[in-house]
């Protein structure tokens, strides 16, 4: 595989906190918090934490972009018969490749690429599509109910014909999709590559099941009276003593993907490269988190940099929320930063937005990427006690940071751990 130089061309983001970059960037900078109490039947309390996308409309969304008329008109017909997920990551790969310049400085359809990160993406759907019986099913919901749906979509929609896939692997498919649209380049067999990371619905069944795993934050918890006042606000609480579990949260997100060489060509602007990443399988086919294989991938992207530990500035921390899940990411950052783990600023954007479940990898690169572009860390509002000494959290508030190198990871269940490092041109 080439070692040519891939660069970040183009990013777009529709999160709880905002519908495109500038608006997210602005909310990261303030640690604004989407995360808000909402009813649900299978909560215990009859209430359960949530941190949803909010008021959307696709085509007031596409038409804020500045796309050209071409693209926009094609953009429009795809979106309006697509589902609402199938929609913001079209939003999101249209303000990516509007972003890029990808109308005014093209490049050869067939030399573009699409990766589309999430399995399972059309499940709440599906449940509302069979409600009424067969018969009441659309025809075109053949077509929706696939994951495919948003490949077959996203490249009508921006005219790609290079290669495309959907990858899965579950909370880290996001970042899955970012190591693919890597491959894909550096294999020659594009030159550039939109990542999207998708937005997951969860329907009752799903929420259940979170429920019953054990794994969900709410409001009707054994915390102290001020921790469940601060809970509707706040209530992921990533590597605080008070964390009791993670919050589902709305989001899709795009980056592009680019070899320097026809990003150069091309004469785009370019501040961030993908200089390192790496998936590492644990063999397990359950939740619960593995050091030794965060540890593998960690260390893999930083000897695909050839960078140091200590020359990392900041890592956006998978950090769920979970005790199990912050203290094996803890372990693993220990275990391969040594005696540097105090160099890196520590956050986890899931403090803010909660978990986008298989689009978390591509919001949380874009958070990493934005912060890096604009020299600061974002803060997390409800760190007040953190479970350790020996990492560099970020508090309540914004840091201002020059960061050269930027660590991004993501874990999933099935065993999947990934890590993806930016660094700047």
């Amino acid at each position: 595989m080439s070692r040519e130089a891939i660069v970040v061309s183009g990013v777009g983001v529709l999160t709880p906190i905002g519908h495109d970059v500038a608006a997210f960037t602005d909310a990261l900078r303030a640690a604004k918090c989407g995360i808000v109490a909402v009813a649900a039947d299978d909560a215990p309390s009859g209430s359960r934490l949530f941190a949803p996308l909010g008021q959307f409309d696709v085509t007031a969304a596409l038409d804020a972009i500045g796309l050209d008329e071409k693209t926009r008109t094609r953009a429009l017909r795809t979106a309006r018969r697509s589902p609402l997920p199938v929609q913001a990551a079209l939003v999101a790969a249209a303000q990516a490749w509007h972003d890029a310049q990808l109308s005014q400085r093209p490049v050869p359809s067939d030399r573009i690429g699409l990766v589309v990160g999430g399995h399972n993406l059309t499940t709440a759907a599906a449940s509302t599509a069979s409600g009424r019986g067969p018969a009441y099913v659309p025809p075109r919901f053949a077509l929706q109910a696939q994951d495919t749906d948003h490949i077959g979509t996203l490249s009508q929609a921006l005219g790609i014909t290079g290669e495309g896939c959907t990858v899965g692997a579950s909370s880290a498919s996001g970042n899955l999709a970012l190591i693919h649209a890597a491959r894909l380049i550096g294999f020659d067999a594009v030159d550039v590559c939109l990542a999207v990371g998708a937005m997951t619905q969860l329907g009752s069944l799903e929420r259940g099941a979170l429920a019953n795993l054990g794994v969900l934050a709410d409001i009707d918890t054994d915390l102290s009276t001020d921790l469940v006042e601060a809970a509707p606000i706040g209530g992921c609480r990533p590597f605080d003593k008070g964390r009791s579990g993670l919050v589902p949260g709305e989001a899709a997100a795009c980056v592009v993907l680019e070899s320097e060489l026809s990003a150069l060509r091309r004469g785009v602007p370019i501040s961030v490269e993908l200089s390192g990443f790496k998936l590492a399988l644990d063999g397990n086919s359950l939740s619960n988190p593995s050091i030794d294989g965060e540890v593998r991938a960690i260390a893999g992207a930083l000897a695909r940099s050839r960078l140091e530990p200590r020359e990392i500035g900041y890592v956006n921390a998978h950090g769920t929320g979970t005790p199990a899940g912050d203290d094996a990411e803890l372990a693993a950052l220990e275990s391969v930063f040594g005696d540097a783990v105090a160099v890196p600023w520590v956050n986890s954007t899931k403090a803010l937005i909660g978990h986008t479940l298989s689009a978390a990898g591509a919001v949380e690169a874009v958070a990493t990427v934005v912060q890096m572009k604009g020299g600061f860390v974002h803060g997390n509002p409800v760190l007040d006690h953190p479970v350790s000494d020996r990492h560099r959290f970020v508090g309540a508030e914004a840091q201002a940071a020059e960061i050269a190198h930027a660590l991004s990871n993501s874990f999933g269940f099935g065993g999947f751990n990934t890590s993806v490092l930016f660094s700047r041109c």
